[in-house]
């Protein structure tokens, strides 16, 4: 084979020659599939490998990501001895400076993750920082921390390193091949096209890097991201940096550093970065930057001139510009599209593709050849994002954010600003005007909590209502004179003015006392929570039960009306998610009556038409249709259709919610007339709805499906109705809070691929016993009776004055054995209670108060362990 000629068939096909591409190549021939086919549309390296800084960290912000970082650098210490190149890799160590208090506490945290995690990492004084960085200014430091492990590569050698260590095996790299095209048949990628011809193949890997998105969009498949301009400098030689000086982060002024050929490498990450504007990029883009622009990069040399003075007089070679991709979360993107069977995605690494490629390499090649991923990667899966993240303004707007957001403080429960809002609740513009604070998931504006008015409210212009007054946009008119009419600037003008949001803090935050309120009218009264934003499917058809049966782990045959939760589990028996199914209403075969709501069909003909509605959460809306979906037979009768943009969740919670809705409603609501998870259809004012006696926050309460364009009706009607009851609006903080208080789960959270019902305490929501078979089921039979590898507990603080925040580590016995996964505020403790898993000897020991303490901010804290709490109540 010539280098301009390629095969005709390869198993799996690679499109692109950066550290992602070749390190996918690696692993794959290193698990013996060596039908593996690499295309680069120029040279290996000359997208944005070559001109990459080439830090390499281990911390990452949880357990399995941190794993994948530690396994990339073991594999760098080890790769030149395995192909003779060189890798440039030095275990030279990194230091972390904190300027602020804050910062600091942030790294003491970081301390303990790593402890943990298996990382070592230790808490150092200014003046330890200065004796391992002697060119660094140290007298405004509160401190920082050391990372002996950590180091750095050249980036172009590891990635030919890489490649020749994939050729070795027998992968084939052909370089100067543009691949135009994507060759789809029933829903698969099954080949490329090439100006040189056609390949066909069994698989596709994007590792595209910054062309990613471009080359998805060949094939329909969204890969969200942007590239932004990305600066640092190259100095000549400087007196006192030396091959083993370690790389240094001064976060607090954006900026990093590493030594290059005696001089420094200095580059940060701007408060406000450049996206570049180029659309589509040219792919004879190869090794090549773009202009430099020393007013963009200012804040990064004004701070390092203050960190390191010597930068006054060293040369400066260059200030090298070289574009890079950036993602909307700023995690990168792993896995198999949803849009395309066989196609697969590995891109997206913000200006992190040194430090994680290694890897990601790894962990794609096992997903590819094992066919589902062997952890939890929720935090980089492909399916995190739904399609409008391909919007190219947006990715614009979000790039100039994220960016900066890499070295900027991250304080707990900051949300991203750019590109919002999008996706809005019927009712977004009422709970604004009512003084909502809004938080994004998946796109989906969601109230966190609500502001109260302002201690001296402004008259309403209008001679508006008060707070009382959700407000009308039909009654305020188009102002003259071409003015841009904001109706939600008027809503609030109506509702009074509100306080500020508080700032962001490590600390007891300031809304604390009205997420409180929020709460104590749930537990006392009737708060109505806008829960729109849940994912919601239909699925119907002929084999929709046996399609069910077969993911999930409940029993699923259930009479109509019924709600069930239950676990739908990977091969490992770890959750994929936890759902609530309702069955509805049965379409009966032609000739056939439907049986009463209530009962089981119990005809002996044909077999029904089945319909059920799938009930998940709000992040998971692409994951788990992809995953239903992929596991429907060709030869099933059962179509999924996604319904979320169709209804509104209206939850009724609180000891006064069926009081509310007797008084909007004719409909019986009485314990013997609707069962605790069981749902009939109710009149509700004008509209007609979906009522499931369903309570996520713990005690009485009702979820109201409403047909979309009636929510704002309903709401108006249960709000008008329940002002004598004390109804309050409450948002997603007291929910979180009080579902924690009452141990309910979340996914992404406490559960995941990783986390099996008998570790999650969750053992109701499987029926092993069921007649069918379930995914998983092995799994879990082969596991009972083991010790736990990890098991979920509640831990109640034993004071109020401390709050966290979650991901704090848990300490037992003086070690560490876990971390926290959720935590809030609990009325009923009148202090923080979290939940979390503890590892090794204490996941299988009983906890009813077992003394433990956790790490918050570098002090330690005391807390309680149960493994059930709150305790159940006697009588």
């Amino acid at each position: 084979m010539t280098p301009t000629t390629l095969p005709s068939h390869a198993e799996i096909i690679i499109v692109g020659g950066g550290i992602a591409g070749c390190s996918v190549a690696y692993h794959l021939a290193k698990m013996g599939r060596t039908d593996v086919l690499l295309l680069e549309q120029g040279k290996l390296t000359s997208g944005t490998t070559w001109h990459a800084a080439g830090l390499v960290g281990q911390m990452r912000p949880n357990r399995n990501m941190t794993q994948m970082s530690q396994y990339g650098i073991e594999l760098y210490a080890s790769l030149e001895a395995e192909t003779g190149l060189a890798t440039g890799w030095k275990q030279c160590g990194s230091v972390n400076v904190a300027r602020t208090p804050e910062r600091m506490k942030v790294l003491r945290k970081q301390v303990a993750m790593a402890n943990s995690f298996g990382v070592e990492c230790h808490e150092i004084s200014p003046q330890e920082a200065g004796d391992k960085y002697s060119i660094m200014r140290t007298d405004d430091l509160q401190g920082a921390i050391w990372l002996p492990g950590d180091g750095k590569a050249n980036p172009a050698d590891l990635c030919v390193s890489l490649a020749k260590g994939a050729r070795n095996r027998g992968v084939k790299i052909v370089e100067g091949i543009e691949v135009t095209g994507v060759i789809i048949e029933n829903g698969k990628a099954v080949g490329v096209k090439t100006a040189q011809g056609e390949v066909r193949c069994e698989v596709i890997v994007n590792c595209a890097g910054q062309w990613a998105r471009q080359f998805g969009k060949l094939a329909g498949v969204n890969v969200p991201l942007y590239s932004a301009e990305h600066f640092y400098i190259v100095t000549g030689k400087i007196p006192g940096v030396h091959p083993m000086l370690p790389v240094m982060r001064d976060p607090d002024g954006y900026i990093y550093y590493k030594e290059e050929v005696g001089g420094l490498v200095m580059g940060g990450f701007e408060p406000q970065a450049k996206p570049w504007k180029m659309d589509p990029i040219p792919s004879t883009f190869q090794f090549e930057l773009l202009d430099e622009d020393w007013d963009q990069f200012e804040p990064l040399m004004t701070a390092a001139l203050h960190r390191t003075p010597c930068l006054e007089t060293a040369e400066v070679k260059m200030l090298l510009n070289g574009p890079e991709s950036f993602t909307p979360d700023g995690n990168f993107i792993l896995g198999e599209a949803p849009e395309l069977r066989n196609y697969f995605v590995c891109a997206g690494f913000n200006s992190a593709g040194i430090a994680n490629s290694g890897g990601a390499g790894r962990l794609m090649a096992e997903w590819i050849v094992g066919g589902e991923p062997g952890a939890d990667l929720w935090d980089v899966d492909i399916r995190r994002f739904g399609s409008f993240t391909g919007n190219r303004k947006a990715l614009a707007e979000r790039t100039g954010e994220t960016l900066g957001l890499h070295y900027a403080m991250r304080w707990p429960r900051q949300e991203l600003e750019t590109a919002r809002p999008l996706r809005t609740s019927p009712l977004y513009d009422i709970l604004a005007a009512k003084g909502a604070e809004f938080g994004s998931k998946n796109g989906w504006e969601r109230a966190s909590y609500f502001k109260p008015l302002s201690p001296s409210p402004q008259p309403s212009p209008a001679g508006g209502r008060g707070s009382e007054d959700p407000g009308s946009t039909s009654q305020v008119p188009e102002p003259a004179g071409g003015d841009r009419y904001d109706p939600l600037s008027r809503l609030r003008e109506r509702a009074g003015v509100r306080v500020p949001r508080p700032p962001y803090t490590l600390d007891t935050p300031g809304w604390l006392p009205w997420m409180i309120e929020e709460q104590q009218a749930t537990r006392q009264a009737v708060a109505l929570y806008d829960q729109t934003s849940f994912s919601k499917y239909l699925l119907q058809g002929r084999d929709a039960l046996a399609v069910l049966q077969r993911l999930c782990a409940n029993e699923m045959d259930i009479p109509i009306g019924k709600m069930v939760y239950t676990a739908m589990l990977n091969e490992r028996g770890g959750f994929e998610s936890d759902l609530t199914v309702m069955r509805q209403e049965d379409m009966a075969p032609t000739g056939f009556a439907l049986p009463p709501e209530g009962a089981l069909p119990a005809w002996g003909g044909p077999a029904p038409a089945y319909r059920f509605m799938i009930i998940t959460g709000s992040a998971q809306t692409v994951r788990d249709f992809d995953w239903i979906t992929r596991h429907i037979g060709v030869a099933e009768h059962a179509v999924l259709t996604d319904v979320s943009a169709m209804y509104s969740v209206l939850s009724v919670m609180g000891p006064k919610a069926r009081e509310l809705l007797a008084l909007v409603s004719p409909d019986d609501l009485s314990p013997e007339a609707l069962k605790f998870s069981w749902t009939k259809e109710i009149d509700v004012g004008f509209a007609r709805v979906r009522a499931a006696r369903m309570s996520y926050v713990g005690g009485p309460g009702f979820e109201l499906y409403v047909p979309i364009e009636m929510a704002r009706h309903v709401y108006l009607a249960l709000m008008e109705a329940g002002r004598p009851l004390g109804i309050r609006d409450a948002g997603y903080y007291a929910l979180d809070a009080l579902r924690i208080e009452q141990g309910r789960r979340a996914w992404g959270a406490e559960l995941g691929p990783d986390e099996t019902p008998w570790e999650a305490g969750l053992a109701f929501s499987v029926k092993l016993d069921k007649p069918a078979n379930f995914i998983g089921k092995a799994a879990l039979l082969n596991a009972q009776g083991l010790a736990l590898r990890k098991k979920l507990v509640t831990l109640v603080f034993d004071t109020g004055d401390a709050f966290a925040w979650g991901g704090e580590a848990i300490m037992l016995g003086g070690q560490s054995v876990g971390e926290i996964s959720s935590v809030g505020w609990s009325p009923l403790a009148g202090a923080c209670v979290a939940l979390g898993y503890v590892r090794g000897a204490g996941a299988n020991q009983a906890h009813d108060g077992t003394p433990a303490q956790i790490e918050l901010w570098g002090e330690r804290v005391g807390v309680k362990l149960y493994d059930r709490w709150p305790p159940a109540k006697s009588g």
